[in-house]
């Protein structure tokens, strides 16, 4: 069982490249707190961790682990709260499955993940495993409303280095494409309880009503929103749009997020794969649903569940032929858009392809234009604005450009379309309503078998801290400020009934502009291009969206951010950037032994986080602490020592070791607290004059495949093994 107690600074454990990043940068961490008397600990929201605290009943009692994720749930409710948040895998059903699969391999008795659970047993397993797939972990810390902007010494080097961007023609034929009727945001219903409510969900059809959900409470001032996609009208838009672009000539690109919108995308994503093999399934689909085809599941899954199928493969190629090309995950490796759900993820896909000039990978290994097809409209007319905006403007300078900074409402789960537990795939023709326990229908849809039905909501409170974090924000900064709400959408019609009282009640509604998405996107371009600065306030979604699309633009990557959660309650959630969680980077890892994991979101965070912690605890060392700590990756940025991305060049672990030393001269040369910059000469010496050595003990691990005891679940010892290769760096910093 896990540690019970609650350290000072909470660091979470993760996934993937960040939490093989922690073991050779929490150790330090851990070392220069001890200094102020800081205890740095960990809790485990990694993927593994919480399929294990799902099933104790099916573990030994050594192998049993605390549900840190419900802990930390109540933690960001307590004013103390202070917690550094690492990217985290958002599971998709592939990723789920495999994980599952490590875990069994390692002597775990959990059971399988059921994809067609058919007994009460297997849904009550499905239900359990439904809990953890998708965005199960930001909704529950996130307690607060999102402060994300481009660190000041981040935001200098990329102007004073600025990285390669694409060039943009005016004869690009990349665009997005989006339904124009039948979407989520063309049936989209919203309304604001005047008093606390109770509702169900139901469905009546033919046979009778069918209970949705039940139970759904709110508070009184809570935006209530429904509304459904028709599968029909997407259906004939894929169609569409594949035929106009196999006749355009360009790639044909899915963008969707199959990992946060945890329900809603997958099944988007399921129609796309199985409009692409159209034929394919009207001929096979009985053959391929015995075999275990679920088009939800990915290209990828297809393929390999009926490779041994002459007649179907056969099919398959015959009805590549005749499709446009596909843009591709991997080229090398034949892996397309529409292999695996969570392999193109909309947030880090739309700005990586503007930041290229509208290219996207091939199946010839070249780029070419595309079409990205985007089927909901609420959001896609930022991508479409900003392709337009590049092609008639050109790229943007990152030596000149102004930035974007973004106040994101998203406290106590608002906002959560798709991934929120009110998404359903709707089993039969029939009406689905939102019932208050008092008979008033508050939302009323019709409906047909198939249709992706929703609901989300967004509290008061949460929309007023988010309205008043950015007045503060605006005060502080003298910047553009504009809200991105579009008031024809039925959504954001009531959250601007909240903005405007607000904002004249203050006496500053003459700071603000309100604008809808494509509006706000072009005025934001604008802005940046003139070298100025402006500060994007939206709601949960678009937050998501826009704090990668600007970074990327902007600094080359959205995991170099500052991203504070002002935790309603007092306390403060550190995040480390948008960056994902780097699966590729596992892959090199494991090939070459090279992690080229870029920490200076978590050097930020760090910073924050331990300023924060001298401020509420009046801690004078742990606010010195943070201070040097920019110091620290100021050296980071002006040497030049982020990692490199090939074998044999610097990486992640020579980052931390530079890091260190930076961190322990900073903290030597400061004069706030004498005694502490005497306790740090002799490691800030022994850092400098033991260079060579770290170095080369450290380039020494490189090039040969390494083993860390699992994917999903590592083993601790080889992990620290792998990287931690400097006898000479540990020992001192273990001083």
């Amino acid at each position: 069982m896990a540690d019970t107690s609650t350290p000072d600074i909470i660091y979470t454990k993760v996934d993937e490249a960040p939490e093989l990043a922690s073991a050779s940068l929490l150790p330090i961490i851990q070392s220069f707190a001890t200094a102020a008397d800081i205890t740095v600990g960990t809790r485990d929201i990694s993927l593994a961790g919480r399929i294990l605290a799902t099933f104790p009943d099916h573990l030994t009692e050594d192998q049993r682990v605390s549900d840190d994720l419900a802990a930390l749930g109540e933690l960001v409710k307590q004013p103390g709260a202070n917690v550094i948040k690492l990217p985290n895998i958002s599971a998709s059903v592939p990723q789920l499955v495999a994980a599952v699969r490590e875990l069994q391999g390692q002597g775990y008795a959990i059971p399988d993940y059921p994809e067609t659970p058919e007994t009460d047993a297997e849904k009550e397993v499905r239900a359990r495993y439904d809990a953890i797939k998708g965005s199960a972990v930001n909704p529950v810390l996130r307690e607060g409303n999102s402060d994300r902007r481009a660190a000041a010494p981040v935001k200098k080097y990329a102007q004073n280095n600025p990285h390669r961007m694409g060039d943009w023609s005016s004869d690009s034929k990349t665009r997005v494409a989006s339904m124009d009727a039948g979407d989520f945001f063309s049936n989209e219903k919203s309304a604001t309880l005047d008093g606390a409510a109770t509702a169900k969900i139901v469905l009546e059809g033919a046979n009778g009503e069918t209970v949705l959900k039940e139970g759904v409470s709110y508070p009184a001032g809570t935006v209530v929103d429904a509304t459904y996609m028709s599968a029909s009208a997407l259906d004939a838009f894929l169609a569409e749009e594949i035929k106009k672009t196999k006749e355009e000539g360009v790639l044909f690109s899915l963008h969707l997020k199959a990992t946060m919108m945890k329900v809603s995308d997958p099944i988007i994503f399921g129609h796309a794969v199985k409009e692409w093999l159209k034929p394919v399934f009207d001929k096979y689909g009985d053959r391929m649903k015995e075999l275990g085809v679920n088009p939800a599941s990915g290209l990828g899954d297809l393929l390999e569940r009926v490779k041994d199928d002459a007649e179907i493969m056969a099919a398959i190629e015959d009805c590549r032929a005749a499709r446009p090309p596909m843009y591709m995950v991997d080229s090398d490796r034949g892996i397309t858009n529409l292999h695996v759900p969570s392999d193109v993820i909309i947030d880090a896909s739309m700005p990586a392809l503007i930041r290229s000039g509208g290219k996207g990978w091939g199946p010839d290994n070249k780029e070419h234009d595309a079409v990205c097809i985007i089927p909901d409209s609420s959001y896609a007319p930022v991508y479409d604005e900003s392709i337009k905006f590049f092609k008639a403007n050109g790229k943007l300078d990152p030596a000149t450009a102004g930035t974007v900074q973004n106040l994101g409402l998203m406290a106590q789960k608002a906002e959560e379309y798709g991934s929120h537990p009110t998404t359903f795939e709707i089993p039969e023709d029939g009406t689905v309503k939102m019932i208050l326990e008092d008979g008033t229908v508050l939302h009323s849809h019709e409906v047909k078998k198939g249709d992706i039905w929703r609901s989300a909501s967004a509290r008061k409170a949460p929309i007023e801290d988010w309205v008043n974090l950015a007045i503060e924000r605006q005060k502080a900064t003298g910047y553009r400020a504009i809200f991105w709400l579009d008031e024809t959408r039925a959504h954001d019609a009531e959250l601007i009934s909240f903005v405007k009282p607000i904002l004249e009640a203050k006496g500053v509604a003459d700071k603000f502009e309100i604008m809808a998405p494509r509006e706000a996107t072009r005025a934001s371009l604008e802005t940046i291009t003139k070298g100025e600065n402006t500060i994007a306030i939206t709601g949960n979604v678009l937050r998501d969206y826009l704090t990668d699309l600007f970074p990327i633009l902007e600094l080359a990557t959205s995991a170099k951010m500052l991203s504070i959660v002002k935790l309603m309650n007092g306390g403060g959630l550190f995040e480390t950037g948008a960056g994902g969680s780097a699966p590729k980077h596992v892959q090199q890892l494991q090939a070459e032994n090279h992690l080229r994991w870029d920490s200076l979101g978590e050097f930020c965070a760090l910073g924050e986080s331990f300023k924060f912690l001298g401020e509420t605890k009046d801690n004078a060392r742990a606010r010195i602490l943070g201070e040097t700590i920019e110091e620290a990756t100021q050296g980071i940025l002006d040497h030049n020592r982020s990692p490199s991305r090939k074998v044999g060049e610097p990486d992640n672990r020579d980052s931390h070791y530079w890091f260190a030393r930076y961190w322990a001269e900073a903290l030597a040369a400061q004069t706030d607290d004498p005694k502490l910059a005497e306790e740090f000469a002799p490691m800030a010496k022994a850092l400098a004059e033991n260079e060579d050595q770290i170095v080369a003990e450290l380039a020494a691990a490189q090039g040969s495949p390494a083993d860390t005891g699992g994917y999903y679940h590592p083993d601790a010892g080889r992990l620290a093994t792998v990287m931690r290769p400097s006898p000479t760096l540990n020992g001192i910093i273990g001083k």
